[in-house]
């Protein structure tokens, strides 16, 4: 698929597909006329690279973990140096640490949403909203 296709499937622009390959977390394929092409599964590759962005893992590491998250066993743990490890632990008590904020923040509204709606009036019940 072409770039404008990937970046509307993948709900990003063209720019930012463009610069996730300047920072090599993203490779296309060209073809004879030179246009990007890309294979279907990039679609879950930018995903997942937006999910881990979006959680505040860096690019820097994330380009040195990514090709490990789809099949971690293939990198045998005596093959990541003690340095790598120690950034990926930080990063997984940061991430940690922001679901515990954005745990305690969903049950606080929650709880002033029932607090202020009128008696009767019926609301998203917890099952509605994000798992927990």
């Amino acid at each position: 698929m072409r770039i404008g296709e990937l970046a509307r499937r993948a709900n990003v622009s063209p720019r930012l597909l463009r610069y996730y390959e300047e920072q090599g977390v993203l490779a296309a394929g060209r073809s004879a006329n030179g246009y990007r092409d890309y294979p279907e599964s990039v679609v879950a590759h930018v995903l997942q690279l937006r999910g881990l962005l979006g959680a505040g893992l860096p690019i820097s590491l994330i380009k040195e973990v990514l090709p490990g998250l789809d099949t971690p066993q293939a990198i045998h743990l005596k093959e990541v140096q003690p340095e790598m490890l120690a950034r990926l632990e930080l990063e997984r008590d940061r991430v940690a640490a922001r679901i515990s904020c954005l745990r305690r923040n969903l049950e606080a509204l929650d709880a002033y949403l029932e607090a202020v709606r009128p008696p009767g009036q019926a609301g998203d019940d917890a099952s509605s909203g994000p798992p927990r």
